[in-house]
């Protein structure tokens, strides 16, 4: 099923566009549903932003690479975080799998992170409109909340064994309508962990570059942070 499909079967919103779920890494592209505002109906619409805020003062979209996740507990004091938070700009990232690392075996190893049948679920996070300098542009950019997760019996696998565990805030469904428009002074009690069940599975990266007898011109990709996931 394709991304505008899935927004519109699970999420209730429909997306101008469509192509095939991808994994994101941060500062790629993604949808992210918001609460439409500026004299239009109050209603969720999808609008496409970059994975990882970007506040008013950063320079430059690299900066959304240290901003794609916030912390639950301090997303209302940090710099980069706390004027969407103070605004209202709440948003719910669709994502099907989230990847993290997994050190069990000794060394880090990806895996994904979903629910059964890789039911789509709906992550807290939140959203600005920044300013690109260089081509004039207003872009939108967004980031996922997250909470401790030392106990979780799930999450507590992943990371560094010497590493606070940290997880996404998950929505239920049936909380995404109030979490978009309730006042900023009640949002917090939505920022806590998930307690459905959650399954996982080594996921490795593919290789980098494809192999070749032949000289490629390839540039290598620098390695990306585990903290990403199958976003619509």
């Amino acid at each position: 099923m394709t991304r505008r499909a899935r927004l519109l079967s699970y999420f209730g919103v429909e997306r101008d566009r469509d192509e095939n779920p991808a994994d994101t890494f941060p500062i790629n592209v993604a949808p992210f549903i918001r609460l439409a505002k500026d004299g239009e109906s109050g209603v969720p619409v999808v609008n496409d932003g970059l994975f990882g805020l970007l506040p008013h003062f950063a320079s430059e979209v690299g900066f959304g690479r240290r901003t794609y996740n916030a912390r639950s507990e301090t997303v209302d004091r940090l710099p980069s975080f706390r004027d969407a938070w103070a605004n209202g700009q709440r948003c719910i990232i669709p994502a099907e799998a989230l990847y993290e690392p997994n050190y069990e075996g000794g060394k880090a190893e990806r895996w994904a992170v979903y629910q059964e049948g890789y039911v789509p679920f709906g992550v807290a996070g939140i959203y600005t409109q920044w300013r690109d300098f260089k081509t004039g542009r207003d872009v939108y950019s967004f980031s996922m909340l997250t909470v401790n997760a030392d106990d979780h019996p799930f999450i507590k696998r992943f990371q560094k064994p010497e590493d606070e565990k940290r997880m996404v805030v998950i929505l239920h469904p049936s909380d995404y309508a109030e979490w978009l428009s309730c006042p900023v002074d009640e949002a917090k009690r939505f920022l806590k962990q998930w307690t459905g069940p959650l399954l996982g599975e080594p996921l490795p990266l593919p290789p980098r570059a494809p192999k070749a007898s032949s000289v490629s011109t390839a540039k290598p990709r620098k390695p990306e942070p585990p903290e990403t996931g199958r976003l619509f």
